[in-house]
């Protein structure tokens, strides 16, 4: 493959959590690996978030110093900009304005990592932008429901992707109305998360990450019903989990509701607060290895509306060699549902699943990194996409 120039375009500065962090590491390294020359650009008038502090703040200094700090850890040193246009167009932190226009007129691609950028006249000096879609549903309701906004926005990219695997198939009920899609999934880099097998700690636990305080933000109307952006409804009707298989499950979160949280304990699940696994990337990562495996929910729109969809988390589970159960939304149609990697739509199915891996569990250990290396390795998963937009 000849060497491109490539612009990742996300929000990991403004969204400093390890596993926005990992999304976005994923595609810088998987790239560089397949020999190209790659940029990191935060360029939005996003406010960052300052996860030490838990707030927002216009004071970029937190984002500016994490991108430096994971440049130099990851080979992208003099390779990134963040850009805060909440402050003025010409203000950056690394890259200059200069360089960025110049990186947006000459790129061979520019990719707007779950369409996090808007696409401002500086952006639209290229026309290779291509969009990375993380969360299927909603746009494309948009689009059904006339909203010009998206359909322009959408419109601009050269080229859509989304790990809505479905969409476009039958089972995904959504008309497209000409815009294409195209299928993708989370690229990983395994290796980094195939750490030397540990002996497994006598209290390990199915544990869980999620972020329960979404609210309504991306909830959708469409031909009658809501669809929800929340693994919250989700957890609850499968609340009695611990109960039904005998096993420990933990889930790292907070709940607003503290009764709510309290619900949860009474069912048998621990209850641990994400702050240190969410702050520290190389943490997340030990908590994710340090798990027996994962058992998580699925948001209401990704099941009711058969995306196809898969987490990026989860995919980091397999890389561990740590087995997952997870609720169905259609992905099994092109991987897993056996050894490794199982989903489920009732209670029953997740009794047998944990049984089923407790009953080998070095041979589902082996599973998951087997389905992480074919299906998710980060350079067979970004080469396939550059070589579907001609790059």
């Amino acid at each position: 493959m000849k060497r491109k120039k490539i612009a990742v375009l996300g929000f990991m500065a403004n969204c400093p959590i390890a596993g926005v962090i990992w999304q976005h590491l994923h595609y810088i390294i998987g790239l560089q690996r397949l020999g190209h020359e790659v940029y990191y650009i935060e360029d939005t008038s996003r406010i960052p978030y300052d996860p030490v502090q838990q707030t927002l703040t216009e004071d970029y200094s937190y984002a500016a110093h994490i991108l430096g700090k994971l440049a130099a850890e990851h080979g992208f040193v003099g390779r990134w900009a963040f850009s805060p246009r909440y402050k003025s167009r010409d203000e950056t932190a690394g890259l200059g304005r200069t360089f960025l226009n110049e990186l947006y007129s000459d790129a061979d691609a520019l990719l707007n990592i779950c369409g996090s950028h808007e696409l401002n006249d500086d952006l639209l000096r290229s026309e290779r932008i291509v969009y990375v879609e993380s969360d299927p549903a909603v746009e494309q309701i948009k689009v059904d429901q006339g909203d010009a906004a998206t359909t322009a926005f959408l419109a601009r990219h050269c080229a859509r992707f989304t790990f809505g695997e479905n969409v476009g198939r039958p089972e995904f009920p959504v008309p497209l109305h000409g815009l294409t899609w195209l299928p993708t999934r989370q690229p990983v880099v395994c290796d980094l998360w195939n750490r030397p097998t540990r002996p497994m700690a006598a209290d390990a636990r199915y544990t869980s990450i999620a972020n329960l305080a979404t609210g309504g933000k991306k909830d959708i109307a469409w031909r009658g019903e809501n669809y929800l952006w929340s693994k919250l409804p989700e957890f609850l009707r499968y609340r009695l989990v611990p109960q039904r298989c005998a096993e420990d499950f933990e889930l790292a979160t907070h709940f607003a509701d503290r009764t709510l949280g309290d619900g949860f304990q009474e069912a048998g699940w621990r209850i641990v607060p994400p702050d240190e696994i969410s702050v520290d990337h190389h943490r997340y990562v030990e908590y994710i290895g340090g798990s027996k495996g994962e058992f998580t929910v699925a948001k209401d729109q990704y099941v009711r509306l058969h995306t196809g969809w898969f987490s990026d988390r989860s995919a980091c589970y397999l890389a561990a060699g740590r087995p997952v159960v997870t609720q169905q939304t259609g992905f099994t149609r092109l991987y897993g549902g056996d050894a490794g990697l199982f989903a489920f739509e009732t209670v029953e199915d997740i009794v047998e699943a944990v049984g089923r891996i407790n009953s080998d569990y070095a041979r589902h250990c082996q599973a998951a990194r087997e389905i992480a290396r074919e299906f998710f390795e980060a350079e067979t998963v970004l080469r396939s996409m550059l070589d579907r937009v001609g790059i």
